[in-house]
């Protein structure tokens, strides 16, 4: 126990250490200008302790990196073991006990609101532990582990001299035994009864055996690293020595790491899983409910959620319906879903497959992206100072992966914010559909919505790390994507087209999500309805699908979370009248960091009683 204790005191101690001297105020004014033993103490307290526990956290936030000398988090990653998940669950315990000792009586209102979110995650978390350890699925086509070492080394690992191409190296040569790690739960999951769906097990076998089969000259661990060391300013010597050790950790420990995962894919594959609804694994009911609470954080029912959806779905294609009637198509004989899938195939609305198509598109969307900041620094009080740069989704995912997503910066400002775009068929990027992505994942959505938490300094360590929640994030860049249509973003009718259609398919994921998970509707019914109610290409409607089965729940909270943020500014607008400020609505939703809906509503109301006043 001693023992313990003096370690947990010089991790403190040292994270303590960095934080201070990494000149961050927040962190100083967080950590340790807080009242001592304060709520907000203990979260951060917690908080830090717990990024000390993951090599790849510290990464990832990037301020600790001129201290890696002493922490050595840049040549480690973390291992998973037998005891994680029970330690886990005594931690969560722990945590939850602390946290409802503090009385409300002595909090303010903010500390309230902290702590109803701190218990609510946690809860949900525990509950998830206990009752349904076994319920994910490790290795699946768009986040699977092998996926997420790849991209995690590749686009997060620093290399800015030789030593951290050599933590690089060291860190390749760790994957053989974190996927040794993983194969624990694997075998512990398959002991429960729980395998993939058939055509996970499809996608997987397939990556896995691409890495394994990958020349170095194909291998992306190997060019991109060598990418960054020729960019460095060494002499042949040490760049010959660092090719060398590259290839030596993908003989030796990357390749045997696929492999180990590979056997067990192989040998499992006979056992997948038939059905593709969450309901069909034991305890799959119980488990969507709780994963529509976390992922939504409401408590709406499955049958709530999929009305919803159906509602939605008819109110948007009504509108779809009357802009294509204007623009002269043929919407008697023809649904709204069947005219804009042949807009989709339609050569007048897509790129050229030229060898340079990806680069001309990139620079497309940042123009868009460019413009999209000039026009909203007039509806927020404040810009992220953070920038935010578009790039392609890497080659050795971009068959699986989503349309497009979001990469958050540094806090140190030496990595800026990404907006990924998936350019691998050119069906997935019609040219009316990109203002909409480009709102979606930069600006006013995702960059800026999650720049603007970390970088406000108001907020205390947990609120800017320590929780977030899709039901916000995702609400908030579909609700940023009908902001700029009514700021005039998107005056072309096929602009807002696309526009709707991107809601369109969020209103779908609402039926579809709950139709697989709670209705048992099989994966080809699923695509389907999405084909017909949003025009989307096969290419985009196969993945999506495949990505809700894989992630139940998820795919509910944007359009949940876009609900609830136009609910509250209508309530504010029709209680304020006149004295509506959108700028002061924005920062009541924004500057909470990535809270839980019943927070954002606590918020707006708040704004609008001081309104009053």
């Amino acid at each position: 126990m001693i023992k313990k204790l003096i370690e947990r005191a010089i991790k403190i101690f040292k994270y303590a250490f960095l934080i201070a001297f990494t000149g961050a105020s927040l962190y100083l004014a967080n950590l340790f200008l807080m009242k001592p033993y304060s709520i907000d103490h203990y979260l951060a307290k917690e908080l830090v302790i717990g990024l000390a526990d993951s090599p790849e956290a510290l990464t990832y936030i990037g301020i600790f990196d001129n201290f890696n000398w002493l922490t050595k988090h840049n040549s480690r990653l973390s291992i998973p073991t037998d005891e994680d998940m029970d330690n886990d669950i005594k931690k969560l315990e722990k945590a939850i006990k602390t946290l409802y000792k503090y009385k409300d009586s002595s909090l303010s209102d903010i500390q309230k609101n902290t702590k109803a979110i701190a218990i609510f995650d946690l809860e949900n978390n525990l509950r998830e532990l206990k009752e349904f350890p076994y319920l994910d699925y490790p290795l699946n086509q768009i986040g699977g582990i092998h996926l997420n070492t790849i991209q995690f080394m590749n686009d997060m690992h620093p290399i800015r001299d030789i030593s951290e191409a050599e933590d690089f190296i060291k860190r390749a040569n760790l994957v053989k035994e974190v996927y040794r790690g993983a194969l624990n739960d694997l075998e512990k999951q398959a002991e429960n009864g729980i395998y993939p769906p058939e055509f996970v097990y499809g996608h997987v076998i397939k990556q896995l055996q691409e890495f394994i089969n990958f020349e170095f000259i194909e291998h992306p661990l190997f060019t991109q690293f060598m990418m960054k060391v020729q960019e460095l300013d060494l002499n042949e010597s040490d760049i010959n020595y660092l090719e060398s050790e590259i290839k030596q950790a993908i003989e030796k420990s990357v390749t045997p790491g696929f492999e180990i995962l590979l056997k067990f894919m192989l040998k499992t594959q006979k056992y997948a899983n038939k059905s593709h609804g969450i309901w069909s694994q034991p305890g799959g009911d119980e488990y969507y409910k709780l994963r529509i609470r976390s992922y939504t954080t409401t408590d709406y029912s499955p049958e709530e959620i999929h009305q919803m959806g159906l509602s939605e779905v008819q109110r948007i294609s009504n509108r779809m319906n009357e802009i294509l009637t204007s623009l002269g198509y043929d919407t008697v004989s023809k649904s709204v879903g069947q005219i804009m899938n042949e807009l989709n195939e339609n050569p007048d609305f897509l790129y050229a497959d030229t060898p340079n198509r990806k680069e001309i598109v990139v620079n497309d969307y940042t123009l868009m992206v460019n413009e999209a900041i000039a026009v909203m620094s007039d509806y927020f009080h404040t810009m992220p100072r953070s920038e935010v740069v578009v790039k392609a989704v890497p080659e050795y995912s971009e068959k699986t992966a989503a349309g497009g997503y979001y990469q958050a910066p540094a806090l140190d400002g030496s990595r800026p914010g990404v907006f990924y775009a998936n350019l691998y068929d050119i069906k997935q990027t019609p040219t009316y559909s990109m203002r909409t992505l480009t709102y979606h994942e930069a600006t006013p959505g995702h960059h800026h919505q999650i720049a603007h938490s970390l970088e406000n300094e108001d907020l205390t360590l947990y609120r800017r790390f320590g929780y977030g929640t899709s039901a916000f994030a995702e609400g908030w860049a579909l609700y940023a994507e009908r902001l700029a249509l009514e700021v005039g973003l998107a005056e072309d009718p096929y602009d807002e087209l696309g526009i709707l259609q991107s809601e369109i398919f969020r209103a779908v994921r609402l039926v579809v999500d709950t139709g697989m998970h709670y209705k048992r509707w099989t994966r080809e019914e699923a695509m389907k309805y999405m084909k017909d109610k949003t025009g989307m290409s096969d290419t985009e409607v196969r993945v999506e699908i495949e990505r809700y089965i894989v992630w139940p729940g998820q795919a509910l909270s944007y359009k949940v979370g876009m609900i609830k943020i136009l609910e509250l500014r209508e309530r504010a607008m029709q209680e304020l009248g006149n004295e509506f400020n959108i700028k002061d609505f924005h920062s009541a939703v924004l500057d909470h960091g990535n809270p839980p809906l019943f927070i954002v509503e606590e918020m707006v109301n708040k704004m609008i009683e001081d309104g009053k006043n």
